[in-house]
């Protein structure tokens, strides 16, 4: 088993008020598995997505990627951690907008000894990958939007990270650039055994990838197929 989340809570403090994000949460992923989690706003989905990659640390519980617990320490020891282990791909593309495509792919590898050609190298190939080999040293002001989200999935990329996690990367894209995106992430699964976890309230999104995850009020309570009224039939989360 590649990813392990084992009994995750998380809590916020909103006033005199409790608030829960996760309750208990349990869940086994398969390297080279793509997820779909979903669920309703506010239903715990990003919090998630930010525990397993070490952005926010849970109240409880454990999450092991590969059998490894995540790195906590210093803001250099855990950035270069993710740097190594975690893709990040955001709705926004996040994109720096005074750096070329390339200068923003490149990012990650700043934080690894990579020398200046083996870094130039593998930015190259993730652009060549993405598609936009040719559009390397264009702003992203100069890109349109699925371009840029192709940028930010070749950040990701970069560095060769054993997990990729994307929240909503579809969300605000257009459906023919929607699609691009997730034959982009099927091919980083099947062709580079990617394990990939990508939050969606898109169900036609949820419907590309191999298992979908429903959060509700920070429960896990269903997982499987989407039936075709777009609901999801009751099955073991493993």
């Amino acid at each position: 088993m590649f990813l392990q989340i084992n009994q995750l809570a998380k809590h916020y403090q909103k006033g005199q008020t409790l608030i829960t994000a996760l309750d208990d949460v349990s869940l086994n992923v398969d390297q080279g598995e793509f997820i779909a989690l979903t669920g309703p706003s506010g239903s715990g989905k990003t919090t998630l997505l930010n525990i397993i990659g070490g952005l926010d640390v849970q109240d409880s519980g454990s999450v092991l990627i590969g059998g490894q617990p995540q790195i906590r320490g210093n803001d250099r020891e855990s950035s270069a951690w993710r740097a190594q282990n975690v893709g990040f791909v955001f709705q926004f593309s996040n994109l720096l907008p005074f750096l070329t495509a390339a200068q923003n792919v490149e990012l990650p590898l700043l934080l690894t000894s990579l020398s200046t050609k083996e870094r130039a190298s593998r930015v190259s190939a993730a652009l060549e990958l993405v598609g936009l080999a040719e559009r390397a040293g264009h702003k992203p002001a100069e890109l349109s939007g699925g371009q840029e989200q192709r940028v930010a999935i070749a950040r990701a990329f970069v560095s060769a990270p054993k997990l990729m996690l994307c929240d909503e990367p579809t969300g605000d894209l257009d459906r023919k650039s929607a699609q691009s995106i997730l034959e982009l992430l099927n091919t980083l699964k099947s062709e580079f055994n990617k394990t990939i976890i990508m939050v969606t309230h898109d169900m036609e999104a949820a419907a590309a990838t191999d298992r979908q995850v429903v959060l509700d009020k920070g429960k896990l309570r269903l997982a499987g197929q989407p039936l075709p009224d777009g609901t999801f039939k009751a099955a073991g989360v493993r």
